[in-house]
């Protein structure tokens, strides 16, 4: 799976300005709402109910929130690199800056598992994170994340 299949440019905000979590969430529901056309509040509400069974704050400063959403047809992801790290409750108590957010249909199944696996492997890439924390570049910061990792394996 290639992360330019759910990713688009204009998916990629650069210097996000948010003081905690929830308002990430909240921000990338409202980006994610205009992206997909549904409601910002559902959106909302869906997350917040994912990180209520465990955080999405993976460690290394990097957060994978996701959730499944009835109305939606295709897996959507969204990129934020935030302009200051928040506290996010990581499994490493590290602050995050980078967060990935990725929607899917009701019954995406095994696609949305291949494509978390995916994110969390370009995200443990450390020239990928190095150069999106040294860029405010969203075309810099969109060639990272939708580049092919030589070194990874399909999943």
């Amino acid at each position: 799976m290639d992360l330019g299949d759910l990713l688009a440019k204009d998916a990629v905000i650069a210097g996000l300005k948010v003081k905690s979590k929830k308002q990430a969430i909240q921000e990338l529901a409202a980006k994610a709402a205009s992206l997909t056309g549904l409601s910002e509040r559902e959106i909302f509400d869906t997350l917040l109910q994912r990180e209520r069974l465990g955080s999405t704050g993976v460690g290394h400063g990097i957060a994978i929130p996701h959730g499944k959403l009835t109305r939606l047809d295709r897996l959507v992801g969204l990129f934020a690199k935030l302009e200051k790290p928040v506290d996010f409750d990581s499994l490493d108590d590290e602050p995050v800056d980078l967060v990935f957010l990725l929607l899917a249909p009701e019954g995406a199944g095994a696609d949305h598992l291949k494509a978390l696996a995916r994110i969390a492997r370009q995200l443990r890439d450390a020239n990928v994170t190095q150069g999106l924390r040294g860029s405010s570049d969203v075309e810099e910061m969109y060639g990272l994340l939708t580049q092919s990792l030589t070194s990874s394996n399909a999943a």
